[in-house]
């Protein structure tokens, strides 16, 4: 399985650069000078980080030694970058998370009714949100991804038990 860790946006001037939105809590080690990514569609790489550097203090730029010029770059628009889950490092926290993890997790409340599936994690400055389909609703339900309302993840059962304050699950 693969993982996106960015996506190519537009070309960035006329040396083959291009910007990046980031898929990843660890960039500065996803795209560092000499690292090989494997891209989606698979035929645009892969291809091996040439400079990496952040402007205005956010946006990524890339540079790849594939990609010589803005005409090459231009082609690269829309291009996912991706790992493979096995290149992950392991989490040293149990209760610390991948996305692909809980994404798919059965949600359900402590007498065991399914509320939903887990379609998202939405990451904010606020913290983590679950974006949970219901369960014969047709609806998304956002919870806050906090011990308080979400006190188990079982990884082998692919559940998460909730204790939602009340009102939550009818917003």
């Amino acid at each position: 399985m693969d993982l996106v860790v960015g996506r190519i946006g537009k070309a960035h001037g006329i040396r083959g650069e291009v910007n990046v939105g980031v898929r990843t809590d660890e960039p500065d080690e996803r795209f560092a000078v000499g690292a090989v990514l494997r891209t989606d569609p698979a035929e645009r790489g892969p291809l091996t980080v040439r400079s990496q550097r952040f402007v205005s203090g956010q946006k990524l730029v890339l540079g790849f030694d594939e990609v010589p010029d803005r005409t090459v770059a231009e082609t690269l628009q829309g291009t996912m970058l991706v790992i493979g889950i096995d290149e992950l490092p392991e989490l040293d926290d149990d209760d610390d998370f991948y996305d692909h993890e809980l994404i798919g997790m059965q949600a359900q409340t402590e007498d065991g009714e399914l509320i939903g599936e887990v379609v998202d994690v939405v990451h904010g400055p606020g913290g983590d949100t679950l974006a949970i389909k219901a369960s014969g609703r047709g609806r998304e339900i956002l919870v806050p991804f906090v011990r308080d309302i979400v006190p188990t993840v079982d990884r082998s059962t692919r559940t998460m038990t909730l204790t939602p304050p009340e009102g939550l699950l009818e917003l």
